[in-house]
């Protein structure tokens, strides 16, 4: 094997380190499914007109969906053992297979940072409710937030630090003792929303806003659509490298069950739970409160002290597991020979800082519409080519050994293929004109209809186009 293509967190798994079974899997995705910003996502739908069925069945078709490319793709990482940067060889080449896997790194290391943005705020909301009072301040010039602020963020990307030094195998265990704590306490949180509100509020009987005599009556295609890319979205990243988890799978069939069991019924359920505590919260609070450390900064007694705390360890699980391990291995894959898994998850953490993640989470529109499905326009490509090589390519047969050598079967020209790389820029061309609209309007505000369109469906354009680039252009090559 090359010094430059492999290191010992990269080379396949052995059968001694393929201890996972169906049961690991479900508590990996409980533990990621229960998190803050998946709690959050139906609110975005509901404010949008959708009446909260709409807005969980949105939800939940839309992580059944992801769930399809997660299982393909996690099909390889458990067969061979290997990472998703290093099974990104076999179809953008040697060292071509470095710019998806930069791509995926830097979306994670903003996901890393907006979880744990998440957790500073509860340390901060707990460090008032210990005081007596709210942390107030001034904001800081460029930055936005207070001093306060500022030093909960980075006691909280601090805690998190000992699981990026301590590796998967701690994740693991984490997220296996967590999930079924998350599972009771999400019940203990459903009635005592139904307890003090003597039943389910107003928001459970608001209609939706797009039937006859609604505010938009007739426009539930324009909002359903870029909204199910957004729900797809939220788990792309984790549909492309899955197989860093899963090439720890004792079989092919734990990781399809596992996977199948833990994902679209827990993220459809988490999202109907949510609104019917924030239903019950419009009747306790006379307001609809969505974001649960708000929620549980209002509790009283050692309620908000163990809704908090419970919070934070939820918070640290999910971020660990869904933000850390797949950077980790990618940005090691850049630079084999000095970067280490270790090492690509300090470089994770430290661009989370770097990306302001507050700056992100300041509208509906640019969590939505700018952050989810703008990612998306670049994954999905991404996902398309890994799919259409491994499964109408290859049929599922690679030479592992020469993923790792510099001159071999994935090599093509001088380690790139580029028909990879031409299928995905053409994959993420057309959605281009849509994401610079959506991110920067005051400077794009005459994109038309036609490209405001095709962004809607970001990740279901890109990769749709870029698979069928792909398999046009390796069609005449002879199959490795």
């Amino acid at each position: 094997m090359s010094s430059s293509l492999s290191n010992p967190d990269l080379i396949p798994t052995t059968e001694d380190q393929r201890t996972w079974r169906w049961y690991h899997f479900t508590a990996l995705w409980i533990g990621m499914v229960m998190c803050i910003p998946a709690y959050t996502l139906a609110a975005s739908l509901i404010e949008s007109g959708m009446s909260w069925s709409q807005a969980v069945m949105t939800v939940f078709l839309g992580n059944a969906i992801v769930l399809v490319p997660m299982l393909l793709i996690g099909h390889a990482g458990a067969k061979y053992g290997i990472p998703y940067a290093v099974l990104a060889r076999a179809s953008f080449g040697t060292l071509g297979a470095r710019l998806p896997a930069l791509l995926r790194a830097l979306v994670a290391c903003g996901w890393y940072g907006i979880q744990t943005w998440f957790g500073g705020k509860m340390i901060h909301t707990l460090a008032g409710v210990l005081m007596g009072a709210p942390l107030v301040g001034d904001k800081l010039p460029l930055l936005g937030i207070t001093g306060s602020e500022l030093v909960c963020f980075l006691l909280f990307w601090a805690v998190q630090f000992w699981y990026v030094i301590h590796g998967i195998d701690s994740i693991r265990k984490l997220e296996t003792w967590t999930a079924p704590i998350k599972i009771v306490i999400c019940f203990v949180l459903l009635w005592w929303a139904w307890d003090k509100a003597g039943g389910f509020g107003p928001i459970i009987d608001q209609p939706s806003q797009f039937v006859e005599g609604g505010k938009k009556a007739g426009q539930f295609g324009a909002v359903f659509w870029p909204s199910l890319t957004a729900m797809v979205g939220f788990w792309a990243t984790l549909a492309l490298n899955i197989p860093d988890f899963t090439r720890f799978s004792k079989s092919q069939k734990d990781q399809v069950v596992g996977q199948s069991i833990g994902l679209p019924l827990p993220m459809g359920l988490l999202a109907m739970m949510a609104v019917f505590v924030t239903s019950a919260t419009v009747v306790i609070y006379g307001k609809a409160i969505w974001d649960p450390v708000d929620l549980a900064s209002r509790m009283t007694g050692a309620a908000v002290l163990i809704a908090l705390i419970i919070l934070l360890i939820d918070t640290v699980s999910v971020n660990l597991a869904a933000n850390l391990v797949g950077p980790a291995y990618d940005f090691s894959a850049l630079n084999p020979k000095r970067i280490s898994y270790k090492l690509g998850g300090i470089i994770t953490a430290g661009i989370a800082i770097l990306m302001m993640p507050w700056k992100v989470l300041e509208s509906t529109q640019g969590y939505i519409f700018t952050w989810l499905i703008g990612y998306s326009a670049l994954l999905g490509p991404i996902a398309g080519i890994l799919i259409v090589d491994y499964y109408l390519i290859r049929r599922k047969e690679l030479k592992v050994d020469e993923l790792y050598v510099d001159q071999g079967s994935y090599t093509y020209r001088k380690g790139w293929n580029w028909i990879a790389i031409i299928a995905f820029v053409l994959g993420v061309l057309p959605n281009v004109p849509g994401f610079l609209n959506a991110a920067f309007p005051k400077a794009f505000p005459n994109v038309g209809d036609f490209f405001k369109g095709v962004y809607t469906y970001a990740w279901f354009i890109g990769l749709g186009i870029a698979a069928g680039v792909y398999w046009l252009g390796m069609k005449g090559k002879k199959s490795d």
